[in-house]
């Protein structure tokens, strides 16, 4: 009974002790990670505030589970062993440059293409890089009559964004694949297609400054086949509709040497406006290649794509 009355009376100073702790608003202004939807948004659009409760201080106990590691949004400059030719061939909305580096003097050209949906599928941008550094030390992979050119980065206003879905778009709020002026729409069915952020194929065929940069380049080339790097998992897609035959048999080649699906997954989404049906309006064999999943960059099975690519006949 006397231990009973003791803990009553401990329990009641320890009420009595204990501070009051209020939950007070404040006004924050949200950081705004979305990009401008010139296309679809009108202008001058006001971003409310929103209330933040402000709570006690806690302090944690230290976590035995380590913090999952943050991906900086900040490109990493490429550092090459050997002297390599690098062309800018335009410039991004907010004036990053859009680089093409070329390997090999050869009559036959190929080229690939990654980064046109940015920070979102930013290990098709790593997967560039460590396919440069590699030719680049192994100058010798190109055969002697064939030219090859690679565009790490065609979104780079969405990479800088951020690495996820924010950085998907230009800064104009364009999906930049559906902005090539073949088979263009301004807006699509959304059933089975990428839908987590308004976007739209931009106020007009080929509106934006990447997109017109890449045609510009391709089209004062004579690029015989192209493949256009994304991810994820959706497999190998030829351009041209109905699918065009040398593209086709690209993609037959790249599937047998990887694990890249052909025919790719059907979602039953409509895809307009690609860089792939561009590049085959142009009679280049083109295809749109997804890699594994959002952050590997398959790297050695690559390495045979590439090879595949290189000595592909149209």
């Amino acid at each position: 009974m006397g231990g009973c009355m003791m803990l009553a009376v401990l329990v009641s100073l320890q009420i009595a002790n204990r501070p009051n702790v209020h939950r007070s608003m404040i006004l924050t202004s949200t950081p705004d990670r979305s990009p401008r939807l010139l296309a679809l948004e009108p202008t001058s659009v006001h971003q409310p505030a929103t209330r933040t409760p402000v709570l006690p201080t806690i302090t944690a106990r230290p976590s035995l589970t380590p913090a999952p590691p943050t991906v900086s949004s900040t490109p990493t400059p490429l550092v090459l062993l050997n002297e390599q030719k690098r062309e800018t061939i335009g410039h991004s909305v907010e004036g990053r440059p859009l680089e093409v580096y070329t390997f090999g003097t050869g009559e036959n050209e190929r080229m690939i293409v990654a980064g046109i949906h940015g920070g979102d599928e930013w290990n098709t941008i790593t997967l560039a890089n460590q396919l440069i550094r590699h030719v680049n030390q192994n100058p010798h992979d190109i055969p002697e009559d064939i030219t090859l050119y690679i565009l790490p980065n065609l979104n780079p206003d969405g990479e800088a964004r951020a690495h996820d879905k924010y950085g998907r778009l230009n800064y104009n709020g364009v999906d930049l694949n559906r902005n090539f002026p073949v088979n263009w729409l301004a807006d699509w069915d959304r059933g089975g297609c990428w839908n987590y952020l308004p976007t739209s194929g931009g106020t007009g065929p080929g509106s934006e400054t990447e997109t017109q940069a890449v045609m510009k380049f391709i089209s004062s080339q004579d690029i015989q086949a192209l493949i256009s790097y994304h991810s994820a998992a959706l497999g190998i897609f030829p351009g041209g509709w109905p699918w065009d035959e040398d593209a086709t048999r690209l993609a037959e080649s790249l599937a047998e040497v990887s694990s890249y699906r052909f025919p790719p997954l059907d979602t039953g989404c409509t895809y307009s406006g690609t860089l792939a049906d561009y590049a085959v309006s142009l009679d280049i064999a083109a295809v749109d290649l997804e890699l594994t999943n959002h952050f590997d960059t398959d790297f050695d099975q690559n390495l045979q794509i590439l090879d595949v690519l290189l000595n592909f006949v149209p």
